[in-house]
């Protein structure tokens, strides 16, 4: 009897539909069947349930009772809507269940709250009480009859569930919250510890006034805000400019040279005309004009101590004397000196300049020859130099451009007072032969010879050895040459050896860093003076090795590196003496190779180098018209209406040569015209041709009295 009810009653589908089919009918559903059914029958059906709950889980969908088994045909049997509504149907039967047996604890404590049945069709459940459509009625009661064993709700239970769901994921939220404020509260103290035991409470005291213990203080700090590598004119002049965008600035150079930035061109200049025996040793020196000035840009009170840098209040300028920068990472943004100390920056300044060339007749010779050899750059050159040419009877000068030349007119002048014999060699036709047009050229070695120097121009070193206690310098020609010692001046190299480890750009044709418009080679670094290789608008890609580019370079590189963003459209300016009566400024392409055109008069008291330092009040002549520039320039009424050009047999007194490319002016020199350079440097700048250059040469007073 009771396999054969379980045979007859209506499956969960059926159920369904015969509660979708009318109201009458819907009375007609499980729960009325079940009230109406015999005893005998509910027993049955009680034992089913008892077998099932034995068999477990597996044996319900398994198809072990058949009742279970013919509902899993019609599920898989489902199609359409209907079979769709039945898999999610058993689905949550299926969740609702593995929830229930989960919380299974849970559910045996409450049972006793839930309401006592009288009968399944008297008691109903909580959700008709509640007046929950009779659809979700349905598809819930078909979905569970309760936890195994109980007679409650399964609407309790879902809703018990679901309370303790929300309320673990509240606790295990505050857990990771509590648990994430310890861990940054432990970080920060361990953090604040290692400060602490790293920087001593009286340094603690120190700094926050801005002055700490010097005894604790590192030699050299291990950042800074702006790095300059090199200790010369454009370090310097970055330094100053730096200073004056921002006062507070912390700027450190890391100077090879012992000493600190000093001016190189009285080196061989002004210095070599000094009447004080002590030179050497106090570096201070006469100008043309009878004023004196030291060699060095400021004296050390004006610098901060190295180790004091980071303290200091209102920041400063340190030099770092004796130290070379021989690796980059500009990625790290951090530099490592020769003795492994490693300085990180913000920004940083290349401006290592150059070193002097050397022969390769001398390099070959052997140590011999090196030990009685100069290469003239630095302030222990100029001492070791000046020493030598009171011990020795012979010095030869190789070279026969500015240095070279400015060299031998100074120790000419000692020649003839001390009996020194001073010789200078070069390949070209005369000194300055690949500045000067050759007439000028000429000119000036004669000018060399009457300061008592005994000048070979075509002369081709071959080799250079060592005959008794004397040098034997051999030319290709089969001249020989005897001597105590050599000083080379055959040009400069410019330091790049930082650009293998910081990936920069050499450029293969005038050598030295590549930069753009603002001397930037890279982001965060600029490069200034002698290693630069920037690009004149004018006159296309350059590099430039004087004072006065070093200066101006190095000033708008600072400007830059504290957010200026300038291009550089300088045109820079040089100048030589050759003694204190005759001397030239020049600026632009001054290059022998190029068409000149000269326009000469008769030279005065007034156009020496002498007189412009007195005019001027400096001798170094581009600081008192490094950036000037002519507005507007007028020509004088009392100019001759022609230039007076010297007739061959005179002197070069005064004069104006023009360097034309393609008919426009590339390059000025003034030859013992002095205070005029704005006027040239307009000229070039407007790149304009000319018809006439006599016209043009009316512009600097050549005929001036």
């Amino acid at each position: 009897m009771g396999v054969e009810s379980r045979r007859r009653r209506p499956g969960p589908v059926a159920a369904v539909a015969a509660r979708r089919g009318g109201r009458g009918r819907r009375r007609g559903g499980r729960n009325m069947a079940a009230a109406a059914a015999p005893p005998q029958r509910r027993r049955g059906r009680k034992t089913a349930r008892k077998g099932r709950r034995r068999r477990g889980s597996s044996g319900q969908w398994g198809g072990g009772n058949r009742r279970a088994g013919g509902a899993c045909a019609v599920l898989s049997a489902g199609s359409g809507r209907r079979g769709r509504e039945r898999r999610e149907e058993t689905g949550d039967m299926f969740r609702c269940r593995v929830a229930a047996a989960a919380a299974g604890g849970l559910v045996r404590a409450l049972r006793p709250l839930s309401p006592a049945p009288r009968g399944r069709a008297a008691a109903g459940n909580l959700l008709q009480r509640w007046n929950v459509p009779i659809k979700l009625q349905m598809s819930r009661q078909v979905a569970s009859s309760g936890v195994p064993g109980g007679k409650g709700d399964s609407s309790v239970f879902v809703l018990i569930v679901g309370l303790s769901t929300l309320g673990a994921g509240a606790y295990v939220y505050r857990t990771l919250k509590e648990n994430k404020e310890r861990f940054t509260s432990r970080v920060t103290t361990i953090t604040t510890r290692s400060q602490e035991k790293e920087l001593s409470p009286s340094d603690t005291d120190a700094a926050s006034q801005g002055t700490a213990a010097p005894g604790a203080r590192p030699e050299v700090p291990s950042h800074v805000p702006f790095l300059l590598i090199g200790g010369g004119t454009a370090a310097f002049a970055a330094a100053r400019s730096i200073r004056a965008r921002d006062p507070g600035a912390r700027v450190l150079i890391v100077s090879e040279d012992p000493a600190l930035p000093y001016m190189r061109p009285p080196l061989s200049k002004e210095l070599w005309f000094s009447d004080d025996p002590n030179v050497t040793e106090t570096l201070r020196f006469k100008q043309w004009n009878g004023k004196e000035r030291s060699i060095y840009f400021q004296p050390p009170s004006f610098y901060v101590p190295v180790r004091d840098l980071p303290f200091v209040e209102n920041g400063g300028v340190a030099v770092l004397c004796g130290k070379k920068v021989v690796h980059m990472d500009v990625r790290g943004n951090i530099v490592k000196l020769s003795d492994g100390t490693q300085i990180s920056y913000d920004k940083c300044l290349i401006a290592t300049g150059g070193s002097p060339r050397n022969l390769p007749a001398i390099e070959r010779a052997g140590k011999d020859v090196q030990q009685r050899l100069t290469l003239f750059r630095k302030i222990e050159d100029f001492k070791s130099l000046e020493k030598i040419s009171r011990e020795v009877k012979s010095i030869t000068i190789i070279g026969g451009g500015f240095l070279g030349s400015e060299l031998a007119c100074a120790l000419g002048r000692r020649a003839r007072t001390r009996g020194l014999e001073v010789i200078q060699l070069f390949p070209e036709n005369g000194n300055m032969g690949k500045v000067l047009p050759e007439y000028l050229s000429n000119w000036t070695t004669e000018k060399v010879r009457r300061e008592g120097v005994n000048v070979m121009p075509n002369a081709v070193v071959k080799s250079v050895s060592v005959c008794g206690n004397r040098l034997m310098i051999k030319l290709k020609d089969g001249r020989k040459v005897e001597t105590d010692h050599i000083v080379a001046a055959v040009g400069l190299e410019p330091n790049v050896e930082l650009a293998k480890s910081a990936g920069l750009e050499v450029d293969s044709d005038f050598g030295g860093f590549r930069v753009n418009a603002e001397l930037q080679a890279r982001s965060n670094i600029w490069v200034a003076g002698d290693a630069a290789c920037f690009y004149d608008i004018k006159l296309g890609r350059r590099r430039v090795e004087h004072h006065d580019h070093a200066v101006v370079s190095g000033r708008l590189a600072g400007e830059n590196m504290t957010g200026a963003a300038k291009p550089y459209w300088h045109q820079s300016m040089f100048w030589s003496d050759l003694g204190p009566n005759v001397g030239y400024e020049a600026i632009g392409l001054v290059d022998s190779s190029l068409p000149t055109v000269g326009v000469f008069a008769k030279a005065t008291a007034k156009d020496t180098p002498k007189s412009a330092t007195e005019q001027s009040g400096t001798g170094i002549r581009s600081e008192s018209e490094t950036e000037a520039e002519a507005s507007e320039v007028h020509i004088s009424p009392s100019f001759s209406p022609t230039p007076q050009v010297p007739k061959q047999g005179e002197d070069y007194g005064k004069g104006v040569i023009f360097y034309l490319r393609d008919k426009v002016v590339v390059g000025i020199v003034l030859w013992n015209i002095f205070n005029r350079m704005p006027i040239a440097r307009k000229i070039i700048k407007d790149g304009e041709e000319h018809d006439d250059l006599n016209e043009v040469a009316k512009l600097f007073n050549i005929h001036e009295e």
